[in-house]
């Protein structure tokens, strides 16, 4: 056991004005299995370059540990995969490998085709292999699910739950329960560490959240009324004092100013007692609700098709030259349907939604859909994305108000919006086409995988969207939780 201690860490990046880190103070033992969580932007990939010393940066990062950072670089996806896991582990034993390829699920004919001819899931479980046959590292694993199908990520939660020393970062809230027994959060104010999975975290902070907003509400209470009290006894003391000047009692006894100043004085000091109780409640408030996410309601524009029926697919195969991406898929797609669409990867499912939406696809079978049927589409791939937003709404021709709106509420400042779309993380572009998606008015809308990189406040977000406005859609997405939540059926490829 040894611990990472991080001490008084301030960083920001070139160009910006705000510090992504100041003055953070934390340890981390290198025997934990360290979940990593927090909302898209707020520096979880910064902090793991902070670890690997990539960035300069003040205040001080001491640790006893090399680490081993995924996901790889592979600078020629045109080499064979097995040259590319060679280039990333030169070392290790062939029966090595082969377990390792074992306990992913993935088979040993990947070694010898070109990197770039894997799909995506296959690319990230050949990573994780290489990640794997490395040894004495702490493993920085940043964000490996993405892409993984349900089967896959089920085989990786297994296999870190085996090991120990890691720190990983997922917004997937299944595969972060199952595999690991501390979690790091990022939070708005301050950065924390909790023993126990991502469930107990969200508990917890569901369980303060509350505290918190429940005192909110009483001090709010209490200020208002200190403030009403103040203002009354200062009235009272004023109106007394003034009664000191040349005036006499309904008697007409003249009027003893000594008592009449003693009793203003007493009003007085109530005044400041009440004003001083009010400032303690005020100052004790504004240390409330600072680590409280904002998360509001997400709108959609669903409009209603006027055929229950909005497409259907019959014996459908679909082939790349003559390899058949997949076969005999049959489902039918009807108003109100929240369709879940499941396979492993490279089973076909994006190349059934890419048919559905209208592209060119070799197919056999037979495929029809709704005259004038109108699709709002999120795809798998957000690297295409660059430019400013307001060029990107002019350009896919949605409001750009509402499309600021949605980001907005998706956790955007308003100076990412002076930012490239290059520039954004993983997270911010997928969150980009999803604000798009939301912006469209749709019969169907089709989304891949379209919580890639999001994370958990705004998939949470999303849900209850779906759930209010229960659109009809079409998705594929690997979060177990998620598909639990939303779907009305289920297609397996």
């Amino acid at each position: 056991m040894s611990l990472i201690n991080v001490t008084n860490l301030t960083f920001t990046y070139d160009g910006s004005y705000d510090n992504l880190f100041e003055n953070v103070s934390f340890q981390i033992d290198t025997n934990w299995k360290l979940g990593f969580t927090g909302r898209n932007g707020r520096g979880k990939t910064t902090f793991l370059h902070l670890l690997l010393g990539k960035y300069e940066y003040s205040g001080s990062i001491s640790a006893r540990v090399s680490f081993e950072y995924f996901p790889y670089e592979v600078a020629d996806k045109e080499n064979n995969t097995t040259n590319v896991i060679d280039s990333i582990c030169p070392d290790y034993l062939h029966w090595e490998l082969m377990r390792e390829l074992n306990l992913l699920d993935v088979s040993e004919d990947v070694l010898h085709r070109p990197f770039y001819t894997l799909s995506n899931g296959e690319q990230t479980k050949v990573l994780l292999v290489a990640l794997f046959l490395k040894e004495n590292s702490l493993l920085l694993i940043d964000e490996p699910t993405n892409h993984l199908d349900m089967k896959a990520r089920k085989l990786v939660s297994d296999y870190l739950r085996s090991k120990q020393g890691f720190i990983l970062v997922s917004h997937d809230r299944a595969f972060l329960d199952s595999c690991i027994d501390h979690i790091l959060s990022i939070n708005k104010t301050n950065i924390e560490i909790q023993k126990g999975n991502f469930s107990s975290w969200w508990r917890n902070k569901e369980m303060r959240d509350n505290f918190e907003l429940d005192e909110n509400r009483k001090f709010k209470k209490d200020i208002k009324r200190l403030t009403n009290a103040a203002r009354q006894v200062s009235d009272w003391s004023d109106k007394t004092e003034k009664t000191k000047i040349g005036g006499k009692q309904a008697s007409g006894s003249k009027l003893d100013k000594g008592y009449i100043g003693h009793k203003a004085a007493k009003m007085m000091a109530r005044s400041k007692a009440i004003e001083a109780r009010q400032q303690a409640a005020i100052e004790e408030k504004s240390m409330l609700l600072k680590n409280i996410e904002s998360a509001e309601n997400l709108k959609i524009f669903p409009i209603t098709y006027y055929s229950s029926r909005l497409a259907e697919l019959e014996n459908i195969s679909i082939y790349y030259g003559e390899k058949a991406a997949c076969t005999g898929v049959s489902f039918v797609i009807e108003r109100g349907d929240r369709i879940a669409l499941n396979g492993r990867n490279g089973s076909g499912k994006s190349s059934i939604l890419k048919l559905i939406c209208g592209e060119q696809i070799i197919y056999t079978g037979s495929f029809s859909k709704g005259s004038q049927l109108k699709i709002s589409y999120v795809s798998q791939d957000t690297a295409f994305l660059r430019g400013n937003l307001t060029d990107y709404a002019a350009d896919v021709g949605i409001d750009e108000s509402l499309f600021k709106t949605i980001l907005r509420k998706l956790d955007f400042s308003r100076l990412q919006f002076e930012k490239d779309i290059s520039d954004f993380s993983g997270g911010q572009k997928k969150k980009v086409l999803l604000a798009k998606s939301l912006c469209e008015q749709a019969h169907l809308y089709i989304w891949d995988e379209p919580l890639n990189y999001i994370d958990v406040l705004s998939r949470i977000q999303i849900e209850e969207l779906l759930l209010e406005y229960q659109p009809t859609i079409l998705f594929v997405e690997h979060d177990r939780k998620f598909n639990e939540n939303i779907a009305t059926k289920f297609i397996n490829i």
